[in-house]
């Protein structure tokens, strides 16, 4: 009679707190969070200021997708999305394409450029951060007739510039493996680029990029993936105003 006396309320605490622990999991939606937490690699380094770097030199969102996917240091692939809402302002936004779907949802985003126009041969730039990355937000870069420029930029400042991208180009999905494939030959072919200490960063803040510069590793036009064999010799051009 004593031990059941005893036993009894230690029984029904248990109870209670099993069931405390289950409500407070479903109500914040903790056991999809915890898988979420294992199955997602959220906090892998991307350098925006490299990918800044990367739309200004690109060719075209082939291009710089198959850059911005040699920049990131985790497994998933980074699709993108590319849009002229009118003939001065491109939007293009890098995201997950968790659903295979190949269309942006928010929750998706890991940044967004925007490009202007300002003038004639002139336009600007601004970068934000999304998700791990929300932190990032560039200040408005100038770009100019005589930069350095990828035809993705440059040719927004030309005279007779018609917008390419009113319907909008997106990684199509099964292009992913494809750039899965070149970026571990390209990580094989740098391993410098790989940057093993900062696993646990999610990435560098601006102007806090050091003395590493986008293209500093080997690839170069030549290996570009999604170029024609034509155009893999084909250099930025240097406009003149």
């Amino acid at each position: 009679m004593t031990m059941t006396k005893t036993t009894l309320p230690v029984v029904l605490l248990t109870a209670l707190a099993v069931a405390t622990a289950g409500c407070d999991s479903a109500g914040n939606g903790g056991p999809s969070k915890e898988r979420w937490a294992t199955t997602e690699n959220t906090t892998v380094e991307l350098d925006l200021d490299k990918v800044n770097e990367a739309y200004k030199a690109a060719e075209g969102p082939e291009d710089f997708e198959r850059r911005v996917n040699e920049l990131y240091q985790g497994s998933e692939v980074i699709s993108v999305a590319v849009k002229d809402l009118d003939a001065k302002t491109q939007v293009v936004t890098g995201f997950f394409d968790k659903n295979g779907d190949g269309g942006v949802q928010d929750p998706e985003k890991v940044f967004t450029i925007r490009r202007d126009v300002s003038g004639e041969g002139a336009a600007q730039m601004q970068t934000s951060g999304f998700g791990p990355y929300a932190y990032y937000s560039s200040p408005v870069m100038s770009l100019a007739s005589g930069m350095l420029l990828g035809a993705m930029v440059s040719s927004a400042l030309r005279p007779n510039y018609v917008p390419v991208y009113t319907q909008p180009y997106t990684t199509p999905p099964g292009r992913a493996p494809d750039l899965r494939s070149h970026r571990d030959a390209y990580r094989a072919a740098n391993p410098s680029s790989v940057d093993n200490s900062k696993s646990s960063q999610t990435g560098r803040r601006y102007n806090n990029t050091g003395s590493s510069r986008f293209g500093s590793g080997k690839s170069s036009a030549g290996s570009r993936f999604g170029v024609r064999r034509g155009e893999r010799g084909r250099r930025p051009e240097r406009l003149v105003a």
